[in-house]
């Protein structure tokens, strides 16, 4: 499992998704120390933040968007917070289910 900390694209849609929802104020305050790990090897984009809470589960979603990747192809996004009310999980999925070629900005 190969950790890492945010790319500046990954870290702009975070912050755009972020914006405004409950706690954003707490979530945004360790963006800059959050490591992530990619869910699946191939680009799909998704990512699940390593968290102190012992065994995180999945709890509730935060906040949804969408882009159109570079091809034209739409890509769907969704935020979630585990349990413990930590980011949990960043989950990308392009509808043709190939990989996201870029991130915009946000």
């Amino acid at each position: 499992m190969n950790q890492r900390p945010l790319y500046l694209p990954e870290l702009g849609l975070l912050l755009y998704l972020l914006r405004g929802t409950p706690g954003a104020e707490r979530l945004l305050a360790v963006l800059h120390t959050a490591r992530v790990t990619e869910l699946q090897v191939g680009g799909t984009g998704s990512l699940r933040f390593l968290s102190a809470t012992p065994n995180p589960r999945l709890g509730e979603q935060l906040a949804t968007t969408q882009f159109l990747d570079e091809d034209g192809v739409l890509v769907l996004v969704s935020l979630y917070a585990n349990q413990a009310g930590e980011l949990h999980e960043l989950d990308c999925w392009k509808v043709d289910d190939t990989p996201v070629k870029r991130i915009p900005a946000f």
